[in-house]
């Protein structure tokens, strides 16, 4: 982007958005049909949907958005995990930017507009986000979703939030400047999980910007049960020790949060099973942080407050254990993931 372009707000970039999915049947067509309607100049929009060799119904579905729409295409990732789809979007893209969609996922129909208006502020600026609000299905799901855009539950992960616009560390469904892999390189195809936080790490480290803007929106489909919730939180955890270890450094404090509430637990029961009075002193932590959980529930509305908490103790401690059993793994014993956190637990 040129100095002269700046401040601009009509300027129409090309954009490439790039979808992974595996067995999405409930998710895909609503996903598209949002990108479908998006209020945008097909002829600078190319669509492609990078399937993970599903065995649902998912591809026939996208075969006839294919079908019915010039600028969608469909890809078979034959590797089946997303950095992979998307480094295959960067590698095939001529636009100006690449987005990375999930296929959970519905954008506004003034999203790509947004985009434009954010990458105006300022030539620095290499990814530009938005905000996530949480489509619910029950009970449990709304709980998930409440937890996961509370402060007390994601810390100071603005795009779940929706507190704060600026320039951040992260986003979710991040656009791209192309320019940014010819700096960076691609996304790291050793990654399971957490390879969009660890390419924004790469690139805010080499003098680009993040740029999370309330008025770029999507829409996320949250996962409806606990179990779900605890296995993709624990994957979480574990591949940021993984990221950590490949760079030499902490990403993020937030990340360490929950592994020390989790090393306090185990601590604590360990030193209570030897000196019981000890179990006097962690009490009153325990209590506090139920406290400030059922607090935390209380401002959020229309929502069970108990299967809040819940949720944002699976949050927590899944992310802390999943943290801890990466440090073995990966500090300690020096070893390599293991193939079963390296399938994904959708």
């Amino acid at each position: 982007m040129s100095s002269s372009e700046m401040g601009k707000k009509d300027i129409e970039y090309s954009y490439t958005v790039i979808i992974p999915c595996r067995n999405e049947e409930k998710y895909i067509g609503l996903c598209l049909d949002s990108i479908v309607n998006i209020d945008y100049s097909k002829d600078k929009l190319t669509v492609i949907v990078s399937d993970g060799k599903s065995t649902d119904n998912t591809q026939q579905i996208i075969e006839d958005y294919v079908e019915n729409h010039s600028f969608i295409r469909f890809h078979l990732n034959e590797k089946k995990s997303a950095p992979y789809a998307f480094n295959y979007g960067i590698e095939t893209a001529t636009s100006d930017i690449l987005i990375i969609l999930g296929a959970h996922s519905e954008v506004d129909s003034q999203y790509l507009k947004e985009c434009n208006k954010a990458f105006c502020k300022s030539t620095e600026i290499g990814c530009v986000g938005g905000v996530l609000t949480n489509v619910f299905f029950d009970e449990d799901s709304k709980a998930i979703g409440a937890a996961m855009s509370s402060g007390f539950g994601v810390g100071n992960a603005s795009f779940r939030t929706g507190d704060f616009e600026g320039y951040v560390d992260t986003v979710a469904f991040g656009a791209y400047k192309m320019s940014v892999f010819e700096t960076i390189g691609n996304f790291d195809i050793s990654l399971t999980r957490n390879q969009d936080d660890e390419l924004n790490y790469r690139l805010t480290s080499s003098g680009f910007k993040i740029w999370l803007s309330k008025s770029i929106k999507s829409k996320y489909y949250v996962r409806a049960s606990f179990s779900k919730l605890w296995k993709q939180y624990y994957q979480y955890g574990y591949w940021k020790v993984y990221v950590n270890k490949k760079h030499k450094t902490i990403t993020t404090v937030r990340q360490l949060i929950p592994f020390l509430f989790v090393m306090f637990l185990i601590a604590s029961g360990i030193a209570g099973l030897i000196f019981k009075e000890t179990l006097f002193l962690s009490i009153p932590i325990l209590m506090l942080y139920i406290s400030l959980a059922f607090y935390s529930s209380l401002k959020l509305e229309k929502v069970h407050n108990f299967k809040v908490v819940y949720s944002f103790m699976i949050l927590h401690l899944s992310y802390g254990k999943g943290y801890l059993d990466g440090i073995i793994r990966f500090i300690i014993f020096n070893r390599q993931p293991s193939v079963k956190n390296e399938q994904l637990s959708r």
